[in-house]
């Protein structure tokens, strides 16, 4: 299992890899993104975090998001629907997040400023298919999809040339282009069909099954 856009390997029960914030590090990112207008939430391993406000401050964004990827109930999506189970708290410092996304009000001016405040981590964007950056994210230096399945791979004894990766997302497109069949998802962007070896459907089309049955992977 990969999560936290790499940050975290585990395989069989066995945790290989965890990078996240230090709690100093998510209440200095917190404080500085709560200053700017811009809501954040939390990805730990132990769940989603955000505060009351988020509920209503991203509401547009998710249902732009719903939209970008085709789900039949986008325009009437609410934030519980897109995290079921989001905590939603004012102690938002914690010493186990993975990843901090963000809302963005002024997309590039946003990014840019976060990427000159913390210098030594990864600042990076994602949305839907076709559509500006909708929220930011901030994780550890060094994190990537890339490295965490060579991570795995590793502890496996296996070969890139054996691994198939899925994706949808610009953020998945490198590692669509390291393992050997990289799968792009039908609602995704143009640019990551074009990394990618295999097109297959939508997700809400069954996509991955269909995938799944033409790479031989049912088992």
């Amino acid at each position: 299992m990969i999560g936290g856009n790499g940050a975290y390997v585990e395989d069989g029960g066995e945790v290989l890899l965890h990078q996240h914030l230090s709690a100093a590090q998510c209440e200095q990112v917190v404080l500085w993104l709560r200053r700017r207008g811009l809501e954040p939430y939390l990805e730990a391993n132990s769940g989603l975090y955000a505060s009351p406000i988020f509920r209503n401050a991203a509401r547009s964004a998710i249902r732009a998001y719903a939209t970008g990827k085709g789900a039949a109930d986008a325009s009437s999506m609410e934030v519980n629907d897109a995290f079921p189970g989001m905590v939603f708290t004012d102690e938002l410092v914690r010493d186990d997040v993975n990843k901090i996304s963000f809302l963005l009000n002024s997309p590039e001016a946003d990014l840019a400023a976060a990427r000159r405040k913390f210098p030594d981590l990864v600042v990076g964007s994602w949305g839907s298919s076709g559509h500006e950056p909708l929220f930011g994210d901030v994780s550890c230096a060094g994190v990537s999809k890339r490295h965490a399945v060579d991570v795995l791979l590793a502890h496996r004894g296996a070969a890139r040339r054996d691994a198939v990766a899925f994706g949808d997302a610009a953020v998945d497109i490198e590692m669509l282009e390291h393992c050997g069949t990289g799968v792009a998802m039908g609602n995704g962007s143009r640019e990551v069909k074009d990394a990618a070896d295999l097109v297959t459907d939508d997700v809400e089309a069954d996509g991955l099954a269909k995938a799944f049955r033409r790479l031989g992977l049912n088992g």
